[in-house]
């Protein structure tokens, strides 16, 4: 089978993503009390080694895909622009090029999501979007096995979205198109989210609502999600941080959507900004869950990437 590319959920499509959730439920669920780096008993990415490119920071993203290659029974290596010739002006194609001849996977977090177009078009192995500024998918492929752990079911789900028009929100956009949940969008004004995302969702029979009121899109909410208001390397942060002052969800915010709604933030937050330290550490709060399924999800990308996971 010719390798699978895992830029945006899409390329995937709502199947795959259902048999990514049961397979790290399986997976997750079989590792119980098991010292992490041990491999699974079946090791299938065995003698594989996945090549990560950092061109932005990151904590969850390289410590996760690192995790589960190693539990797939592979390895990782890393390369960033400060320690290799990314940052001497090397071309993306060549260096798509150069890593397929020496890895077998290649994970790409960066700015501009035209580099991990073309880092796909010119590499012969599978390539994964860790993030960049359009979409982060393998993040929403955490979210929905968090979210499904806690025993709700996707099609018909409510989610709100408090904040910024970011990223995250594109995932979770196209994460509704095909997985049949609906979105409420509580966003400041010059700040909503592309309107592909927006369309696509509308298209599939996603129920996207988009308000300048925080309250009404966390009213009857199973799931509440925001993310931090300045990413790294924005301008004009502090009128922003004034815009998006009414979106930040607190006690008084969670208290609109539904009694056994779960908080969900990809980190890192910023506490005091988007989220209050009470609903952050409170109980309905599975931040550090969706956090740790990280790992979980992205084995079953991986293993969908090499044509290893059974749909």
């Amino acid at each position: 089978m010719a390798h699978r590319n895992f830029l945006d959920l899409s390329d995937a499509g709502g199947n795959a993503i259902a048999a990514m959730i049961n397979d790290a439920q399986d997976r997750k669920a079989a590792r119980a009390n098991w010292p992490k780096g041990r491999p699974d008993a079946d090791k299938p990415l065995e003698g594989r080694v996945l090549g990560m490119v950092f061109e932005k920071n990151s904590t969850r993203t390289r410590v996760s895909f690192d995790m589960a290659m190693r539990q797939l029974g592979g390895s990782a290596l890393i390369l960033d622009s400060g320690t290799s010739q990314l940052g001497r002006g090397e071309s993306v194609a060549d260096t798509a090029r150069v890593l397929s001849r020496m890895v077998d996977a290649i994970m790409v977090r960066t700015d501009d999501h035209a580099k991990i177009e073309e880092m796909a078009r010119h590499a012969t192995v599978p390539v994964i979007n860790g993030l960049t500024d359009r979409s982060h998918p393998c993040q929403i492929v955490a979210d929905l096995l968090t979210i499904v752990e806690q025993g709700k079911s996707l099609p018909g789900l409510e989610v709100a979205w408090l904040g910024d028009g970011n990223n995250v929100l594109h995932s979770i956009l196209e994460a509704a198109a095909l997985m049949k949940f609906n979105v409420r969008v509580g966003i400041p004004k010059g700040y909503e989210p592309e309107t592909e995302f927006v369309e696509m969702a509308r298209a599939a029979g996603s129920v996207v609502t988009l308000t300048h009121d925080a309250a009404e899109a966390a009213s009857g909410a199973d799931i509440v999600v925001t993310d931090t208001w300045v990413s790294m390397g924005q301008a004009h942060a502090d009128e922003k941080l004034a815009a998006m002052e009414p979106f930040r969800v607190d006690q008084a915010l969670m208290a609109k959507a539904k009694p056994d709604a779960r908080f969900l933030h990809c980190l890192p937050a910023h506490i005091g900004d988007e989220v209050s330290e009470e609903v952050f550490e409170g109980s309905q709060s599975v931040v550090f869950d969706e956090a740790e399924n990280r790992i979980h999800g992205q084995k079953s990308v991986l293993l969908w990437c090499f044509g290893l996971l059974p749909e």
